[in-house]
Order: structure tokens, then sequence, then C-alpha cells
């Protein structure tokens, strides 16, 4: 993704500005939707390394395996709080629209914010 194109957590911000920064390491996500966002982006620009590393490992898989069928094409925040996030990820998979609804759960561990996974109902 070059650095100047909009980001794709929908922010308005260039991905240089915004999310890119957070998947280089050279800042902190500082809020459990700001995570969200950057691990949506980080799907979307086919960043799996940030994914895992912002998984918390009690919970993540043991591997994550790119999908090349499916594209990310937008993200609606729903509501958010404190350590959780309710969004929309539309995606495009062979041609076909859809959407995953989720409200993630997150939490500070040792001064980083890390998914935990999806509430239970």
């Amino acid at each position: 993704m070059k650095l100047q194109q909009p980001c794709p957590c929908g922010s308005g911000a260039t991905y240089d500005a915004c999310c890119g920064r957070l998947h280089r390491g050279s800042a902190r996500a500082v809020s459990a939707l700001e995570l969200m966002r950057a691990r949506y982006a980080a799907y979307a620009v086919g960043d799996l390394d940030f994914v895992f590393r912002t998984w918390h490992p009690r919970t993540r898989p043991d591997e994550l395996a790119p999908d090349p069928s499916l594209t990310w094409t937008g993200l609606t925040i729903v509501d958010s709080g404190d350590d959780w996030v309710e969004f929309v990820a539309a995606y495009s998979r062979g041609g076909t629209a859809g959407e995953r609804r989720e409200r993630s759960v997150f939490e500070l561990r040792r001064g980083d914010w890390v998914y935990v996974g999806e509430a239970s109902a």
C-alpha cells in the first residue's frame, strides 16, 4: 500500500499517518478503538503479522493464513466503549459482497492493547 493513500480504516487520514505507523511499530494504539481500526487496516493491506502480534496469546490461533479470494472494502464503527468495539467490516469474495459484524473485546496488557475475542451474546 502506498503510504499517502487513504487509510483502509476509513479515518480520512493517510495510511502512513494513521494505521501505517502502528503497523510499522513507530506508534502504539492508545485505545481499543484505535487498535480495532489498525487491525482492520492490517487485514485490508495483508499485514497478518500485525494482526497476530496484537492478538492476546491466550486466544490467538497458532497461525494466520491469508485468504486471496477476500478483499476488505470498508469499515463502519457501530459503537465502542473502553475495552470493546462493535463494527461492521465489508468485504468482497469472488465478486460477492458480504460483511462481518462483531463486538470485539480488548485488553490492556503490559501497556499495549490486544484483541481478546468476540464478545459472548
